[in-house]
């Protein structure tokens, strides 16, 4: 088993547990403690676990994902003011992405008065606000289950056959060290959007400011940041470099 993917297998057991042991995890997945415990030794790094005396484990944080049913019923003023603040920055006639994701997916509502061409990965994308001016284009690719995300090669080749003048993507959190998602494949997803796209705009609110989670996308320099909190002077920036 790749070690990215048996270390997301350890967060998605401990998740709900105030306390797991090693060789519970290790009979879990079928390894050795000693390889448990590398794995959390590299979790515990990422600030995601915590090791404790007596062979066992706790979660740090919940910066992993969580199933998008939980997270639409977070934080959701703060979301709407993000939503509505990024779709203020398209402009009609723009190719724009709207990525995977509850806050992303929120900007739709605003969106039905433009003209313009939508490309996302999001099985959650909101339909029901689609004009005829409107042309939404799906990615295909391999389902994340819990966030209702399209990734994978076939997503990628996809990507990488276009180009955006506008990306909106989201996040698990971010800083001075980046911006963050659970999944190596939703990170490198993002990668190549902002590497196709004219500027990259990051729609996240400030409780995910200052946390990391498992794969790290792009520099937080590479975008332009949108919080509920001064969003207006954060979408004005300039454009940020590569």
């Amino acid at each position: 088993m790749i070690p990215y993917i048996r270390r997301q297998k350890i967060l998605d057991y401990m998740d709900g547990k105030d306390v797991v042991y090693l060789k519970d995890i290790a009979a879990f997945l079928s390894r050795s403690v000693s390889t448990v415990r590398r794995d959390l030794v590299g979790l515990e790094k990422e600030g995601l676990v915590k090791l404790l005396n007596g062979g066992a484990a706790t979660l740090q944080s919940r910066s992993y994902d969580l199933p998008v049913e939980k997270k639409r019923q977070t934080n959701i003023e703060a979301k709407e003011i993000i939503a509505r603040k990024a779709a203020e920055l398209v402009e009609n006639g723009d190719v724009i992405y709207i990525d995977s994701g509850t806050t992303t997916v929120m900007m739709m509502k605003y969106l039905k008065n433009k003209k313009l061409t939508i490309v996302t990965s999001s099985l959650t994308f909101p339909r029901e606000h689609l004009t005829p001016d409107i042309k939404l284009i799906y990615l295909g690719g391999e389902l994340l289950a819990d966030l209702e995300s399209l990734v994978g090669s076939i997503t990628e080749k996809q990507l990488l056959s276009m180009y955006f003048d506008k990306a909106f993507v989201g996040a698990n959190g971010y800083g001075e060290q980046g911006v963050f998602t659970y999944d190596l494949r939703e990170a490198r997803k993002k990668e190549i959007v902002k590497e196709q796209s004219r500027i990259v705009y990051l729609l996240a609110d400030t409780s995910k400011e200052n946390k990391r989670s498992f794969a790290r996308a792009f520099g937080l320099d590479a975008c332009v940041l949108i919080t509920e909190k001064d969003a207006g002077q954060e979408a004005e920036s300039d454009t940020p470099q590569g």
